[in-house]
């Protein structure tokens, strides 16, 4: 077993490090000037502007200070937010965009299990047909356009019933969260709805199934104790990297309702061209991202110790 976690936080590292590499070389590729945007200056605050953030360097070194850094936790200082370090923007931010993709994650993960148990028992019928209808918009549809139709359908839900049922916009409140949460769901709402009813249709012809109807117990009984509590597993498989996944998937959303995220930050930092800000909150989500992973591995490797045989089996 040791070896088994051994060997996934190797790969573990060594993804981080081409996601810090690839990062590198994206960001040192892509045109423009990170210093100069949009003011002049003279030559001589450039190079001191260069001198400070290490510019001034061969791209090799500049690479060789980066990896260093990055091995340290330092992700090095922003360019655009004056004497701020990449650390502190996300010391402060990430707390944010992790509570929002927790409540995300509840709610899609509670819709998914409710919804796909309803077009499991309701096959061909209206709500199944009408529930995988949504499904097919939650996946195929951006996150971005439900953002602006929620923003809209609140905005004339707020102006008919002359007062403030829920905020548009804005951070603060469990209120502020709830659409944020929604939208930022849906898309793995309806992929986990789409799990849990081929799962459900799965189990329904099961050998235990019918047994537990031969028994004679109840439908709510059978449905609850013997398919819903197997139906769940694939659920609970891809739980960890949907936590990582929503968690971080946030950026636009969190632009949209002008909440105080890292994804927000993220934005701004592409707008404005600023490399260390880019840089490290990519790394670190990337690292985020590996170590939920790596995270669901190992819980595999302690539930069936035949996982760590990998190819050998």
């Amino acid at each position: 077993m040791a070896s088994y976690i051994l060997k996934r936080v190797l790969w573990g590292l060594l993804t981080v490090y081409f996601i810090a590499t690839a990062t590198f070389v994206a960001m040192h590729s892509v045109p423009g000037d990170p210093i100069m945007g949009a003011k002049a200056m003279s030559p001589e605050i450039r190079a001191n502007l260069e001198r400070r953030y290490g510019l001034d360097q061969p791209l090799g070194v500049q690479y060789g200070i980066f990896l260093a850094n990055m091995a340290r936790g330092d992700f090095g200082i922003s360019y655009t937010q004056q004497n701020r370090s990449v650390n502190d923007i996300i010391r402060e931010h990430f707390p944010v965009s992790a509570l929002l993709g927790i409540l995300a994650v509840v709610v899609a993960t509670a819709g998914g299990i409710l919804f796909g148990s309803i077009t499991a028992l309701y096959r061909n019928k209206r709500p199944d047909r009408l529930i995988m209808l949504g499904v097919i918009l939650g996946i195929s549809v951006p996150g971005f356009v439900f953002a602006a139709l929620g923003q809209f359908g609140l905005t004339e839900l707020n102006a008919l019933s002359g007062r403030e049922v829920l905020p548009v916009g804005g951070w603060g409140t469990f209120s502020h969260m709830v659409l944020p949460a929604l939208v930022l769901g849906l898309g793995t709402m309806a992929f986990f709805t789409r799990l849990m009813r081929s799962s459900l249709l799965e189990i329904v012809s099961q050998d235990f199934v019918r047994t537990a109807r031969a028994k004679g117990l109840s439908p709510v009984r059978i449905f609850f104790s013997h398919q819903l509590r197997n139906a769940i597993l694939p659920v609970i498989t891809i739980l960890g990297p949907a936590i990582a996944t929503i968690t971080t998937g946030g950026f636009v959303v969190e632009s949209v309702f002008a909440i105080p995220g890292l994804g927000r930050y993220f934005v701004q930092a592409v707008q404005q061209l600023d490399y260390t800000v880019i840089m490290g909150l990519t790394v670190f989500y990337g690292a985020f991202l590996v170590f939920m992973v790596i995270a669901v591995d190992i819980v595999y490797g302690l539930v069936d110790p035949r996982i760590s045989l990998g190819k050998e089996t």
